[in-house]
């Protein structure tokens, strides 16, 4: 074949241009959006940090300076004495044992009495079972300031008034924690128990040794949530105790904001003493956050 007879080259056709959106990215309008969202998201930030952030510069101000600028976030003279007063001319070691020690303890009790009845309710067939369960949900939705008169009469019938025991018993079942925990047994399957039930193990036993490991995600949430309610409980201490022995680090805050250990507000020194309250919640906090974000996983999974 000559070179006349062959047949001339068809020129490759040039790339189609991609859309016009694709190159550009998102739109204007989708732009505007997103920035008006994040916009909302950092004010209603600086709304719930503003508080916070008062409370950190009020600690380092003057009397004078926190009752005639309560708002300002620059002290205007800075003074570490609040902190000092806090360890010299206040009790403070003894408000933190007390704490301590409550917290310890209802923490404790909450994990494992909700534990239990969490399972109880997910796993154990018995009469009533639902009555109970409304019953925890009743329990819920009523104010715990509605409990509190109720509550000091039974302590003071019981002897328990003025008591650690007073401070501690009421405080270790919570409905709130029985309900979550309820909730993780059920999602895991029951034929995880299979075995440890055909090995003779009994309920308790195939409770603490199977099921209660694979709900670790629960058992930290509630650990954190059962540590902070403790920490802060203040109304239930109120109608408890009587004795200044038995303050909490929070029935010391409200004795010092009333006043009731020196003239003046002490908004210094309530303030100081809230940060350093909650350094331990903080750090509780940020150690096992990840932890509260597993606590929709299931027990197995595939």
């Amino acid at each position: 074949m000559t070179t006349l007879d062959r047949p001339a080259a068809v020129p490759a056709s040039p790339p189609a241009a991609a859309p016009r959106a694709a190159r550009s990215g998102p739109s204007a309008r989708v732009r505007r959006g997103i920035l008006l969202t994040y916009l909302m998201l950092v004010i209603l930030a600086l709304v719930y940090i503003y508080p916070f952030l008062i409370s950190i510069s009020g600690s380092v101000k003057t009397d004078t300076d926190a009752t005639n600028n309560p708002l300002s976030l620059l002290p205007g003279t800075w003074s570490f004495a609040a902190y000092e007063r806090l360890f010299t001319d206040q009790p403070l070691p003894l408000w933190a044992m007390n704490s301590t020690i409550v917290t310890l303890c209802v923490t404790v009790g909450r994990v494992f009495f909700d534990s239990l009845a969490g399972y109880a309710l997910s796993r154990l067939r018995f009469r009533g079972r639902a009555v109970v369960f409304a019953g925890i949900l009743a329990v819920m939705a009523v104010p715990n300031v509605v409990l509190l008169i109720p509550r000091f009469l039974i302590l003071k019938e019981l002897g328990l008034f003025n008591t650690y025991g007073g401070m501690i018993i009421p405080l270790l079942i919570d409905a709130g924690g029985i309900f979550i925990m309820k909730q993780f047994f059920e999602s895991i399957p029951v034929s995880v128990e299979e075995a440890a039930r055909i090995d003779g193990a009994g309920i308790f036993r195939t409770f603490w040794t199977v099921v209660l490991p694979m709900a670790r995600p629960a058992v930290v949430t509630l650990t954190i949530l059962s540590f902070q309610a403790s920490w802060n409980e203040y109304a239930h201490f109120v109608v408890s105790r009587q004795d200044a022995e038995l303050n909490t680090l929070t029935t010391g805050a409200a004795g010092l904001l009333s006043g009731g250990l020196g003239a003046g507000n002490q908004y210094p020194l309530v303030l100081a003493l809230a940060m350093l309250m909650t350094i331990p919640v903080a750090v509780m906090f940020f150690v096992f956050q990840r932890r509260i974000m597993n606590t929709t996983e299931g027990g197995e999974k595939g």
